[in-house]
């Protein structure tokens, strides 16, 4: 087994277990596949996390060049991580991500499908594919200038240059650094997890990337008054009140 799932008090707990810097072969991209596939209607947020030293390193190089077939070999594992990650950017559950050691490659892939990334202390990001004279995948293209910005991007995916996970909180790549990811990233997913408004929220900041200004104002409109006569929503307003009086 490459990767582990489970869903209690309603977060949905993605761990890579590969370890040695759980290299995403063709196993660990079903794997993950699969675990998007669980995140159902009884999913409020999703923890990503991973075991072993490191986060992850990209892809599997050692199998990429035992393959007989690599082309074919590589359209099957970017075929099934491309579809674990279409699910996990399309969700209305928040996608936490806790991040240490080595982020690299489809690792930095897995960061960008997340909504929330606290990163380790330890943690360092590049993007690898320089290296061995590949381009990108796993969105890489896609997530990385919408999170530091086109000429950011290219210099990472260009240059190879490595960030620390001060820069990358610098650069706007995670959310937060602490000592310790683990705990910090579990304690943000189950309190998401028991927030009614938390996926309405991510709808809404998603929709709002290649919407209109008009449209997002509808899209709010609409929103907050789906919220507002929920039983949540007016628990939520009573409770506030309660605690003024």
């Amino acid at each position: 087994m490459s990767v582990s799932v489970s869903v209690r008090d309603g977060v949905a707990h993605i761990r890579l277990v590969r370890g040695r810097g759980n290299p995403i072969d063709l196993a660990t991209a079903a794997g993950l596949l699969g675990a998007a596939r669980r995140c159902g209607p009884d999913v409020r947020a999703v923890l990503l996390t991973a075991a072993g030293p490191s986060f992850c390193v990209g892809g599997d190089l050692r199998e990429f060049a035992a393959a007989e077939d690599l082309g074919g070999h590589l359209t099957r594992v970017t075929d099934a991580l491309h579809d674990a990650l279409r699910i996990f950017t399309r969700l209305e559950a928040p996608v936490v991500a806790a991040v240490h050691g080595a982020v690299a490659g489809a690792g930095l892939g897995l960061l960008g499908a997340a909504d929330l990334v606290i990163a380790a202390e330890d943690a360092t990001f590049v993007a690898g594919y320089p290296a061995i004279g590949y381009p990108p995948d796993a969105g890489v293209t896609w997530s990385l200038p919408r999170l530091v910005g086109p000429r950011v991007a290219l210099d990472l995916l260009l240059t190879n240059r490595r960030l620390t996970a001060a820069e990358a909180l610098a650069a706007g790549l995670v959310t937060s650094v602490v000592p310790e990811a683990g705990s910090a990233a579990a304690a943000l997913a189950g309190r998401l997890a028991g927030l009614p408004a938390s996926g309405l929220t991510k709808r809404l900041v998603r929709q709002g990337m290649s919407g209109s200004f008009d449209r997002q104002l509808d899209d709010e409109a609409r929103a907050i008054a789906e919220a507002a006569v929920s039983p949540a929503g007016r628990e939520g307003v009573a409770a506030f009140l309660r605690k003024r009086m």
